[in-house]
């Protein structure tokens, strides 16, 4: 799980926490997430309307632990898009559905969105991590 932040029309950020799946396509990078079924206000997600706006975005995934010498982060920068493609909505969904078991167990109908990976930075307090 991680924290994807987008930016609202007015320029301020909305971070949320949103599970992902990774996947490596050649020189390429992308995380891709859903819109799955659980309970929500809307279908209409602010986050997916932000990226209609400004594709611009920005994920964190990290780990606590009481001893810090366990702690790391891992930050990653690119371009979010709602995938259009059927092809790349299946890869995405396949993908997902092999990290999380709820993706198995009922379809998702929402949208499916790309994020471009451009840039990622990371810390960890110890030099063999993340």
């Amino acid at each position: 799980m991680g924290r994807l932040a987008t930016v609202r029309p007015d320029g301020t950020p909305h971070v949320v926490p949103f599970v992902f799946a990774l996947v490596r396509d050649g020189s390429a990078t992308r995380l891709y997430w859903a819109v799955d079924h659980k309970p929500k206000r809307s279908r209409s997600l602010r986050r997916v309307e932000n990226l209609k706006v400004n594709p611009t975005v920005e994920v964190v995934v990290d780990r606590y632990d009481d001893d810090w010498t366990g702690l790391w982060w891992v930050r990653m920068r690119g371009t979010g898009r709602v995938v259009t493609s059927a092809e790349e909505r299946r890869t995405a969904l396949t993908a997902l559905a092999s990290k999380y078991a709820p993706y198995r167990a009922v379809p998702t109908e929402g949208d499916v969105v790309a994020i471009e990976v451009e840039a990622v930075s990371w810390w960890s307090a110890r030099e063999d991590r993340p």
